[in-house]
């Protein structure tokens, strides 16, 4: 199992906790990053969003790739994984982009690749916001033109939405043939362009049997496709750890209290924009990702046994959120981290 965190860009992950102690900084971000790899966290997910959709669209946010970069260059060994949506980028100069992180990051970026889903968040920034499938349509000649100039000398392409001429790109990424591309989508079309495209499948939170079914069912879908399964298959969660089981459903229902807040200005793009498999409600909305679904709340001992009841059904990363987040990630790895490798050695 590996274990990573969110890189909190939007100053937190709770829509109802005006301040967490999380400043939306890259002094704050770097210092999140260091401490996390001297932890022993795996990776970090950078979310791209140009709106803060947590604290507000007023609220500050850092941007995804150039945060990507700088970091790259102050770290050693966790993988900087960086969310990419097709709608806002040139494909080729993301490819260009991708690969010079990768020299940077001495073969440590990866992408995660996003479809887009805030209509309000497109309109402001120009972004090209469509049709549910059309969407995936571009995205998967956006992947096309990422993987063509990663791996060719010359290359050539004639689609619906870009084309290219003899376009060369070097250096190329460290990693080889190319960086591991990493999507979730929860639609028929979505799941269609994942099983086609990416490397790896990663998913809201959900519980133990729903996140079962989503991974029986990629499996099924890269096999029908004649392609070997994901290497990967990532959950986000949102983890309370404290020393009694109270305490944790104490803060729980602290940072579940529903109010009328700024950070529910995404809330309706979201719902009826994803084409989502299970509604969510506004208490599920209180954090980001559907990071409470999974329940990783209660003492150390209660959280390692249920992040081992999902690694037991194939979720080999965890991408977790944590409020704030410093204090919480060095908690988790006093308290949890070692249980968890631990069973996992005994259980190999």
């Amino acid at each position: 199992m590996k274990l990573g965190f969110w890189l909190p860009i939007f100053g937190g992950w709770l829509r109802n906790v005006e301040n967490e102690n999380m400043p939306a900084t890259f002094d704050y971000a770097k210092q999140v990053i260091q401490t996390g790899e001297k932890l022993g966290f795996d990776a970090t997910l950078i979310a791209e969003l140009y709106l803060n959709d947590i604290k507000g669209i007023d609220a500050d946010a850092l941007e995804a790739w150039s945060t990507a970069a700088a970091l790259a260059a102050v770290t050693e060994k966790i993988e900087i994984l960086a969310a990419v949506r097709p709608g806002y980028h040139n494909p080729a100069v993301t490819a260009k982009m991708a690969a010079n992180i990768d020299q940077i990051a001495k073969g440590r970026f990866t992408l995660n690749i996003v479809s887009a889903w805030w209509e309000q968040e497109a309109k402001q920034y120009g972004g090209h916001f469509t049709e549910h499938g059309e969407r995936y349509d571009r995205t998967e000649e956006f992947v096309d033109i990422l993987k063509g100039l990663w791996t060719e000398e010359s290359f050539s392409y004639n689609g619906n939405y870009y084309k290219l001429e003899n376009a060369h790109l070097s250096p190329k990424p460290v990693q080889k043939p190319y960086p591991t591309l990493y999507a979730g989508g929860e639609s028929e079309r979505g799941k269609q362009a994942i099983t086609n495209q990416c490397d790896a499948y990663v998913m809201h939170g959900g519980t133990v049997g729903e996140v079962a079914e989503k991974i029986k069912d990629m499996i099924t879908r890269r096999d029908s496709a004649g392609k070997t399964s994901f290497e990967t298959f990532g959950m986000a969660a949102y983890v309370i750890v404290r020393d009694t089981e109270e305490e944790a459903q104490a803060e729980l229902a602290r940072i579940t209290n529903v109010q009328d807040t700024a950070g529910y200005v995404g809330f309706d793009d979201f719902t009826s924009k994803s084409k989502l498999e299970q509604e969510i409600t506004l208490q599920d909305y209180s954090v980001s990702n559907r990071g409470l679904r999974p329940n990783l709340v209660g003492t150390p001992q209660q959280v390692a046994e249920r992040i081992l009841a999902y690694e037991a059904i194939g979720v080999n990363l965890l991408l977790l959120q944590f409020s704030p987040q410093l204090e919480e990630m060095e908690r988790f790895a006093r308290d949890v981290m070692p249980l968890v490798k631990t069973k996992t050695a005994i259980l190999q």
